[in-house]
């Protein structure tokens, strides 16, 4: 059985876990270089240094927003037509897709250093924090376009059937981050510099082990010369699909902007330093949601080109439990050890004792955030970028922004923190209700292709 045939033929929970070990694996092994670059860049070189690396967050998720508009839409287009055996438009996507993986994160890049401290003040740096971010944004900036191949393109490995090459790539990267994270912080004392500089090292080595993997025969979706060459329907079509998730990066860039600019209003450097520490953690737990959102996105998106429903469903619905059963591990995990966990990054009490506070109202809802995210990454498998965006914004744009400006007058520092569990929460009711009406209308089709197929045998 190739590797094509195994998404329409192969019983559903392994071909799951098939997929989504390697992803989870990898990107846990790339959580926790991003946990240890934090625990580095805390103890070896200080609390501002963290602040620094929370207000470029935003610019960093911006990057990654790039690279998911055609990472994720080329990643579900290719599935769906592998799907409908049209293997030839598969690889004109691919080629597509690859060229404005490398324009769109450098025309970004040359904006943002024509205007680097303007937009680093916007987001929230004070006069001791700025120039801790502006080193480390300066470097990270010249990788951009080695992040945004190495991203968008390990997604198209996944989507043709070879989960175990993607999970590789992550783990290349992020353990050569760690490496020289260690090396350029702690042995040549070149500080944040030298964490920046490890990530975009370990992003050029990740880009030239994936492009080895399309360019020396090993792939089933071919990079050719022909399609390299950019056609609008074809990007139309990429973007409608990847719409979804780079709105929902630029809404969460939008996010900790505003968060940004309100932690500093009522808690100052020490806030800032105190939620660079939770994206840490929040990293670790939602990285393995995402890795079953990623195992089940070319499953769904195959199935659904091959109108195979029913397997569409039970995808969608083993995908929720695992994804469940996850946050609520680690979920257990932070409730239990807050303050052992807090203090692997800091020395200082006062922080520590900051941080685990706000952890605690903060992750409130992550037991049931792992249904919002699997249903949202259904809508964008088999692209419908419509309902996608309206669930993927759900929590950032419609609830959370507005949630942040209004809380904050009440309760203070607090209500910053308790904007996140109740957003989730109304998020999760909006999810639900969308997500069960896309079953039902599902449930038709299927007996509809069931009828079909019986009246043509």
């Amino acid at each position: 059985m190739n590797r094509s045939d195994a998404m329409r033929d192969q019983e559903i929970g392994s071909l799951l876990l098939k997929f989504s070990l390697p992803a989870i694996v990898g990107m846990l092994v790339n959580s926790l270089y991003n946990i240890v670059d934090r625990i580095f860049v805390g103890r070896g070189v200080g609390s501002l240094a963290i602040a620094a690396t929370t207000v470029a967050f935003p610019i960093m998720i911006i990057l990654m927003a790039v690279s998911m508009l055609i990472g994720v839409g080329a990643t579900a287009l290719i599935s769906i037509r592998l799907g409908e055996q049209k293997k030839e438009e598969a690889e004109k996507v691919a080629g597509n897709a690859m060229t404005m993986l490398i324009l769109l994160p450098a025309i970004f890049a040359i904006l943002f250093l024509l205007f680097t401290e303007p937009i680093l003040v916007a987001f929230g740096a004070s006069e001791n924090v700025l120039p801790y971010a502006r080193d480390f944004v300066y470097i990270i900036m010249f990788g951009s376009i080695f992040g945004s191949i190495s991203m968008g393109m390990n997604n198209f490995i996944r989507a043709e059937g070879n989960p175990k090459m993607a999970m590789n790539t992550q783990i290349l990267g992020a353990l050569i981050n760690i490496v020289l994270n260690y090396f350029f912080i702690f042995r040549l004392g070149l500080g944040l510099k030298g964490s920046a500089l490890a990530t975009v090292i370990s992003q050029f080595i990740s880009s030239v082990w994936v492009l080895s993997y399309f360019f020396t025969g090993k792939s089933l979706v071919k990079i050719k010369t022909k399609n390299l060459m950019p056609q609008w329907p074809i990007l139309l079509s990429i973007m409608a699909i990847g719409f979804s998730p780079f709105a929902m990066q630029i809404a969460n860039s939008i996010q900790q902007l505003i968060l940004n600019k309100t932690l500093m209003n009522y808690g100052g450097d020490m806030a800032l330093s105190a939620v660079g520490i939770m994206m840490s953690l929040s990293t670790l737990l939602f990285m393995p949601i995402l890795g079953i959102s990623q195992g089940a996105q070319p499953i769904i998106g195959y199935n659904y080109g091959a109108r195979q429903y029913q397997r569409v469903k039970e995808t969608l619905k083993i995908a929720i439990i695992a994804s469940t059963a996850i946050a609520l591990a680690g979920y257990l995990v932070l409730i239990i050890w807050p303050t052992e966990i807090v203090g692997l990054f800091s020395t200082d009490k006062q922080l520590i004792a900051l941080t685990v506070h706000a952890m605690m109202i903060f992750f409130t809802m992550l037991p049931v955030l792992g249904f919002q995210i699997i249903s949202s990454t259904y809508f964008q498998a088999v692209g419908k970028a419509k309902e996608s965006a309206i669930l993927s914004l759900s929590r950032q744009v419609l609830l959370f922004i507005p949630l942040l400006l209004i809380l904050p007058h009440f309760w203070g520092i607090d209500g910053v923190w308790r904007t996140a569990p109740i957003a989730d929460f109304l998020a999760v009711i909006l999810t639900a209700t969308v997500i069960y009406l896309e079953m039902r209308k599902l449930g038709k089709v299927t007996v509809i292709a069931q009828s079909e197929e019986v009246a043509c045998h």
